[in-house]
């Protein structure tokens, strides 16, 4: 055999050594997807679910969970901040900064009641989706799921408790203060500003499924987030 033929020979073999390596790592995952039960992925991930939820709730249903989190605070809306400058111009910053603080203080009253809500959805989570959830590739399938499946109802929850909160602490009268003091400029003022309860409320919503997506990635990706047994067999099949 000429040197030439040997080259290739031994480029042939290497090629086809790497696709068989290929497919028996393939074929290896498979095997481990199918291997563990619906049963158990199903428990797995409604144990992240739950472990999301409470990590949530317990961040953000205290005083100062909203207002003291960069990631989650409630700002004045957009067509608010020429008002608010307005307002702070004429010497009314303090009321500025007390109606920003409201709201947060809002959306931190209304998340506890998420806890019932979130556990209904567990509940009736399938097998089916499950593993949908687990093998999908996103690292928030499972809170995607849940706001999918929980939205509607926790607006309709969050919403109520925000309009109490701010008609007994007089946020609304507030608003109105500092809508009189802005003058002609109040002209301006877009949707997310008309109905105060509304977007307090979404905020609420969007902080509430950002605080559960970010525990699970942390579930997905760290085995330290994967606290007890069913975690690490359901989640470590995903390394």
């Amino acid at each position: 055999m000429t040197i030439s033929r040997l080259h290739k020979f031994a480029g042939i073999f290497l090629a086809f050594s790497m696709v068989l390596i290929l497919t028996t790592e393939n074929n290896a995952q498979r095997r481990d997807n199918t291997r563990i039960s619906d049963s158990k992925i199903s428990l797995g991930l409604k144990e992240a679910l739950s472990k999301g939820v409470r990590f949530a709730v317990d961040n953000l249903g205290q005083e100062d969970g909203f207002f003291k989190n960069p990631e989650v605070k409630i700002p004045l809306p957009k067509s608010l901040k020429s008002v608010a400058r307005v307002a702070r111009f004429a010497g009314y910053g303090e009321r500025v900064d007390n109606f920003e603080l409201a709201m947060n203080r809002a959306a931190e009253k209304a998340v506890p009641v998420a806890i019932d809500v979130f556990i209904d959805a567990i509940k009736q989570m399938s097998f089916n989706d499950a593993r949908k959830i687990l093998f999908s590739g996103e690292d928030d399938a499972a809170t995607q799921f849940f706001r999918r499946t929980t939205e509607d109802k926790l607006r309709g929850k969050f919403r109520p408790i925000v309009e109490k909160f701010t008609e007994e602490t007089g946020v609304t009268q507030s608003y109105k203060r500092m809508m009189d003091k802005a003058g002609w400029m109040a002209m301006f003022v877009g949707k997310d500003a008309r109905d105060l309860d509304g977007y307090v409320t979404e905020k609420a919503l969007d902080g509430l499924f950002y605080m559960v997506a970010q525990e699970e990635k942390k579930i997905r990706k760290d085995p330290i987030g994967r606290t007890t047994k069913i975690l690490r067999d359901v989640f470590g099949i995903l390394r």
